[in-house]
């Protein structure tokens, strides 16, 4: 690993940045893409950091899922990449592989503009020599886990001499999992001279540490906490051990969000609470570490979808998670551990909308309050609780469709939203969330024209070629 010759603190990023993109004299392909995506104005994260990232300096930034933290460094690295050099010039390191998806899907889209550009993401889960094609390719940008990363580079199918920067995407997530080591060997084959970018959502020793190893005088951007943000309405309820799942449910009918995450301690209770919350009609999905990866993905979607209303999970499950609508965030248990508390309330309440943290108490747990309150230096708000035996499950508005054809049949998003609303003809309000995968295409669909666009798929063709297609349960 490259040492730094000095370790000074990393300097506080200059004051007062611009608001919108279009004062930083981007590219056209890259200001292209971002009105594309209708992203005029910047997150705080983007203001404070996108200056020192497109100036080329190392940059620490404290920033969680949600802030607008892979636009600011993608739009960076995209910058500096130069696409008639057949070579990795861009490596991203996440600590999973949903994040790692999530990444390479923004990127992706931010770099739609520039031609002949190549995104490849590296993750376990599939065989190594599956992902040894794509690195022939020689891609420009490299998103993947540090374990799957430092495996290639030991065959020899990627190599870093090329690299201009390096990203650490939840570094302290990454260093959580063990991922020291891996991380290690990999930045000792990088060269010295490159841009290190390391974004974090939170800023312990074990993560300056880190930065003071392989960063060279990084500018440091702070957003503020969560805590303090107006469009997060925080309530917390007392309630009996007895009668949680009764309170559970009927916070969920009272509040009706069109999608929810309720957070649980452990395995067990995960599958307890959504098989009680199925029982009682929730549309429900749990989500925790004993998956195989292939019903991870598909809970995922399923959720991603709004085809889900209500995903129970482990705080280690749900880590890389990224929904950007997400209506409320619901603590099961309270976490002994302010930081994980909130790391839970952040998913909510992104993008300028209201979202709901609600927390659910007993007794046993008030020691952990008062410490949750001392961190945010200020009480809760304790609310009542409603009827606790009226339930009124909401339904989500979407259904998933599965079609057994996915990249490797060349299939495309505008190829679906043609069949569907061509052929089928579908308006195409009602088509949602089109993923694609290697074998697999899932694509959301209003729930009052699922069953058409089922037959229709099933009776039609896509580009030419006929497909299988079920509805994912």
């Amino acid at each position: 690993m490259t040492e730094s010759t000095t370790t000074p603190e990393p300097s506080p990023a200059p004051p007062g940045p611009q608001e919108t993109f279009a004062a930083l004299a981007l590219a056209p392909p890259l200001a292209q893409a971002l009105a594309v995506l209708g992203l005029s104005h910047m997150t705080p994260v983007q203001a404070q950091a996108l200056p020192s990232l497109l100036a080329g300096q190392d940059v620490i930034a404290q920033a969680s899922t949600g802030s607008g933290k892979t636009v600011a460094f993608g739009l960076a690295l995209l910058a500096r990449v130069d696409v008639d050099l057949a070579r990795a010039q861009a490596l991203v390191l996440c600590p999973t592989r949903e994040l790692a998806d999530q990444v390479s899907t923004v990127l992706r889209r931010l770099a739609r503009f520039i031609a002949n550009l190549r995104v490849v993401t590296l993750c376990g889960g599939v065989p190594v020599r599956t992902q040894k094609p794509a690195l022939q390719a020689a891609p420009h940008v490299v998103v993947g886990t540090p374990g799957r990363i430092l495996d290639h580079l030991a065959r020899s199918n990627l190599e870093l001499s090329g690299l201009r920067v390096l990203v650490l995407d939840e570094a302290d997530r990454m260093l959580d999992m063990g991922f020291l080591e891996s991380i290690t060997a990999v930045v000792e084959q990088a060269p010295s001279a490159r841009q290190t970018l390391l974004f974090s959502a939170t800023y312990p020793e074990d993560i300056r540490a880190l930065s003071r190893r392989l960063q060279r005088d990084p500018v440091a951007v702070t957003v503020d906490s969560v805590v303090s943000r107006a469009d997060i309405e925080q309530t917390f309820f007392a309630v009996e051990p007895a009668r949680k799942l009764d309170a559970l449910a009927a916070l969920l009918s009272q509040h009706r969000p069109e999608s929810a995450l309720v957070f649980c301690h452990t395995r067990n209770d995960v599958r307890e609470v959504s098989a009680q919350l199925a029982r009682r009609g929730f549309s429900v999905l749990a989500l925790h570490g004993k998956l195989e990866q292939r019903e991870r993905d598909e809970v995922l979607l399923r959720f991603a979808n709004k085809s889900c209303a209500v995903l129970v999970a482990t705080d280690v499950a749900a880590r890389g998670l990224d929904i950007q609508e997400l209506s409320a965030v619901v603590s099961w248990e309270l976490p002994t551990d302010p930081d994980v508390h909130l790391h839970r309330i952040g998913r909510t309440g992104r993008a300028g909308r209201k979202g709901q943290a609600l927390a659910l108490c007993s007794p046993f747990e008030r020691e952990r309050v008062a410490a949750l309150e001392r961190a945010q230096g200020a009480p809760f708000r304790w609310g009542e609780l409603p009827n606790l035996d009226d339930d009124r499950p909401t339904r989500p508005p979407m259904t998933t469709l599965v079609i057994e054809g996915g990249r490797q049949d060349k299939l495309r998003a505008g190829d679906l939203l043609g069949a569907l609303t061509g052929d089928v003809g579908l308006p195409a309000e009602v088509v949602g969330k089109i993923d694609i995968l290697v074998r697999h295409t899932y694509v959301a669909i209003r729930s009052d024209h699922a069953e058409r666009a089922l037959k229709g798929l099933r009776a039609g063709k896509i580009k030419g070629r006929s497909f299988r297609a079920r509805v994912l349960k």
